[in-house]
C-alpha cells in the first residue's frame, strides 16, 4: 500500500499530554485489570514527531530526542511504544512503506501524562490519515487497545473525556478553558507498582462496600452530566480526587503533598496528582494566576509547564 498517491513525504504531527483531572480505581476485572472512571483532558503540551520516507520497504527507524530537563530512557526499538504502533498499523493495513520517526520527547516518562500512549496513537492516526484512511474509528480504536489502556482516548481526539473500563468507554464532555500548572518531581512512577500499593492498602479495608476512596460520597460521575459539574460555581475539591495519591510510602508521598500544598498556597482552585503519577498539577481560571504560580514554583523545582486545553490542530481518525 503506497502512502500517499506519488510517495511519501517528510511531515510532522503533535502528540499532546493529557491529565487526570479525576481519578477512582474500582474493582478488578477477570483479565486482571481494574475497572477505571476518570476525566481525562488534553493540553497543549506536546511531543512531537517527524516522519521521514526510507527507500527500503518495511524499513523501520526510531530515534528519540529528550528535552534537557527531563530524564532521558533507553529503549530497546521493538519494545518501543512507537514502534508497537506502527508494526500493528502494517499488520492491519500492509503498509510497507520504509520509514523513519524521530520523537522529540518533551512529555516526562512514568510522569502521568500519558506521553507514551499519545505518541502511540499519534502514529496510527498519522499513518491512518496520510494512507487515505485504509482503518475506520473502530479498527483504530481496537489497535490503540492493544498497545496500552490509555491509548483509545487519544484515537477520539477529544479535548476532555469521562473514560470508564480499562479505557474502552470514552465519554466525550465540556470542560471551562482553565489554565493548568504542571509540576514534576524529577522522578518518575511505576504504574503497576502503584496499582500493587493500592492493592495492599485497599487490603487493610476489607469491610469497605467499594473499592473508591470516595465513590460512596461521589458517586455522581455516573449520572450527572459533567459539562454542568465542570464549572466555576463549584469548588473543584468537592469534585475531583485521584485514589492513588494517599497510598504513596515516602518519600514520594511527602513530594507529592509538597507540591500540591505550595499550588494551593498559590491560588490554585483545585491542585491534584495525574494518573499513578508523577507529575501534580494546579487548575487556575485565569492566565496571569497560573503564571504568577509557575514563577514561584520554578524556583524550587525545574519541571514547571503552564499549559492551557488543547486547541483542534486534530488529525482525525475519519475522513
Amino acid at each position: 500500500m503506497s502512502f500517499l498517491e506519488g510517495g511519501l513525504e517528510e511531515f510532522s504531527v503533535n502528540a499532546p499530554a493529557k491529565l487526570n483531572l479525576h481519578l477512582s480505581v474500582l474493582g478488578k476485572r477477570p483479565d486482571g485489570f481494574h475497572n477505571l472512571e476518570s476525566i481525562f483532558v488534553t493540553v497543549n503540551f506536546f511531543d512531537t514527531l517527524y516522519f521521514t520516507p526510507l527507500k527500503n520497504p518495511n524499513l523501520t527507524i526510531i530515534t528519540m530526542k529528550w528535552e534537557k530537563n527531563i530524564p532521558s530512557v533507553s529503549i530497546n526499538t521493538e519494545d518501543n511504544i512507537i514502534f508497537k504502533a506502527l508494526s500493528l498499523f502494517r499488520e492491519k493495513t500492509g503498509f510497507s512503506n520504509g520509514l523513519e520517526i524521530k520523537a522529540e520527547k518533551r512529555i516526562p516518562p512514568g510522569s502521568g501524562l500519558g506521553g507514551g500512549s499519545s505518541d502511540a496513537a499519534s502514529v496510527l492516526l498519522a499513518l491512518n490519515r496520510f494512507a487515505g484512511f485504509p482503518l475506520n474509528r473502530d479498527e483504530l480504536l481496537e489497535t490503540a487497545s492493544v498497545l496500552g489502556s490509555d491509548v483509545p482516548f487519544f484515537i477520539f481526539e477529544t479535548n476532555a473525556a469521562l473514560v470508564k473500563g480499562r479505557g474502552e468507554s470514552i465519554i466525550p464532555v465540556e470542560i471551562p478553558g482553565w489554565f493548568f500548572v504542571l509540576v514534576n518531581p524529577g522522578f518518575s512512577s511505576n504504574t503497576a507498582a502503584a496499582f500493587k500499593l493500592l492493592e495492599e492498602h485497599r487490603a487493610l479495608k476489607k469491610n469497605d462496600a467499594d473499592f473508591s476512596e470516595s465513590a460512596q460520597t461521589k458517586d455522581f460521575f455516573l449520572n450527572t452530566d459533567l459539562s454542568g459539574l465542570c464549572s466555576e460555581e463549584k469548588l473543584l475539591s468537592d469534585i475531583f480526587f485521584n485514589d492513588f495519591l494517599s497510598v504513596f510510602n515516602d518519600p514520594e508521598k511527602s513530594v507529592y503533598n509538597k507540591i500540591i500544598c505550595s499550588l494551593k498556597e498559590l491560588d490554585a482552585e483545585f491542585a491534584g496528582l495525574s494518573g499513578s503519577g508523577s507529575t501534580c498539577f494546579g487548575v487556575f481560571f485565569e492566565k496571569k494566576s497560573a503564571e504568577k504560580a509557575a514563577f514561584c514554583l520554578r524556583k524550587k523545582w525545574k519541571f514547571v509547564k503552564i499549559c492551557g486545553i488543547r486547541k483542534n490542530d486534530l488529525l482525525m481518525a475519519s475522513p
